[in-house]
């Protein structure tokens, strides 16, 4: 095991009061603030060339952090040392005897994986080990207030696709300089569920691949499980069980595996209170599949949860909640289809595989994947032109880096100003 100095963790009462030391006595650059609900506490990391101070100022009376300053008051609370592989870093501990606070990996700041080594173990001093997020893929939960809805960005782990397939026509000396293809021809790509908070409830906006693919599969999509959608949950302060409505945009695994699970040998849906909302016509073309995208549509993502009773179907475009509307587009499946999201005002969209990446700017960019790429160039020549015009903010499902976004367009060239 090999480990580099990440940061070091100050407990602090007043993050504010703090700052007028660090930033404004000491002049240093301090990053944007972060919640990491599931240590209830709020950050702010100050960079001092190299590792990091980071300030935490606890969000609940009952956090570590509170418990640590009504103990000894503010000042140093622990000691962040990086790793490549924080599971087998945890296994080599534990194999040595090593006194640990965390046997298991913990959702951190900024998507990485962290855990605790007892201060009994460590001369009094409490160290964290942490393993970033993979470098190509951001997987950072981030909430935004839109309007009167509060939306969160989830993620159910990184994935990888093949660059030819992601980029259909298009040659791969054009898009190898947006997406670097690995070994195998894959390019690397993220799930990104939307949650969408309102009075009427949780609707979560499709839920990644699930846990439910055997080896050779997980193999061949590159899917790491290391970090996925119930840990993103957690980061939020949620679970499974805190969703009410699940609204699929199409049934392809990558975009409703998640909607069910193995548990005590049996399917079951992923989320217990849950109701499953599914455009009829997609049921009819999920359920009977052919040679062409059959292996997009895996049965027991989705069949079973009719049998169980938990499936709403709807026809048309239509309203699915106060805020919340679809459109068919077509093209990647007969019925695929986007979300909006109106409130205050404003509009997001959800685009799913319209527009997949930040690299699927330009209009002939279409996938390979897509049954009807005519109809996928069609309706995105005229979105992506109503979406500069009336600033849509649009959400990015596979974009490894960016999660949301405006389209903005400058000299013919097409870009995203990135806002998550």
């Amino acid at each position: 095991m090999k480990a580099v100095l990440d940061h070091i963790g100050i407990a602090v009462e007043d993050i504010d009061k703090a700052l007028a030391f660090y930033k404004d006595a000491l002049g240093l650059e301090v990053e944007a603030p972060e919640e990491v609900p599931t240590e209830r506490v709020r950050a702010r990391s100050v960079p001092v060339g190299g590792p990091v101070l980071e300030l935490l100022e606890a969000t609940a009376p009952d956090s570590a952090i509170a418990t640590y300053i009504s103990k000894r008051g503010p000042g140093i609370h622990h000691v962040t040392l990086r790793v490549e592989d924080l599971r087998a870093a945890l296994a080599q501990l534990k194999d040595r005897g090593v006194r640990l606070v965390n046997s298991e990996p913990r959702p951190g700041a900024g998507g990485s994986l962290v855990a605790f080594i007892h201060p009994s173990a460590a001369q009094g001093v409490l160290v964290e080990l942490k393993q970033r997020a993979d470098s190509h893929v951001r997987l950072d939960v981030k909430r935004l207030t839109f309007g009167d809805l509060q939306l969160t960005v989830l993620h159910d782990g990184p994935f990888r696709l093949d660059g030819g397939a992601m980029f259909g026509v298009v040659p791969r000396p054009l898009w190898e300089k947006l997406t670097p293809p690995d070994e195998r021809n894959r390019v690397q790509l993220a799930m990104r569920p939307l949650l969408v908070e309102a009075s009427w409830g949780r609707m979560i906006v499709d839920c990644g691949a699930g846990d439910k693919m055997a080896a050779k599969q997980v193999d061949i999509y590159g899917l790491d499980r290391t970090c996925a959608l119930d840990q993103a949950l957690a980061h939020a302060g949620l679970t499974s069980e805190s969703i009410d409505f699940a609204l699929a945009t199409h049934l392809h695994f990558d975009h409703f595996g998640g909607a069910t699970m193995v548990a005590d040998g049996v399917l079951r849906p992923r989320f217990s209170r849950a109701r499953y909302l599914i455009r009829a016509a997609e049921w009819e073309d999920a359920t009977h599949p052919h040679e062409r995208n059959r292996a997009s549509y895996l049965q027991e993502d989705f069949v079973p949860l009719k049998a169980m009773g938990v499936v709403d179907f709807f026809s048309d475009d239509s309203v699915i909640k106060p805020g919340v509307r679809v459109e068919r587009t077509g093209g990647h499946t007969g019925q695929h289809q986007i979300v909006y999201i109106e409130s205050g005002g404003r509009t997001g969209v959800f685009v799913v595989d319209l527009i997949p990446t930040t690299a699927h700017l330009q209009d002939p960019w279409v996938m390979a994947y897509d049954l009807f790429p005519m109809d996928t160039l069609a309706f995105k020549k005229r979105f992506i032109r109503e979406a500069i015009e009336r600033e849509y903010l649009i959400f990015f499902e596979h974009d490894p880096k960016v999660a949301a976004g405006y389209i903005r367009e400058k000299n013919g060239k097409r870009f995203v100003e990135q806002v998550l």
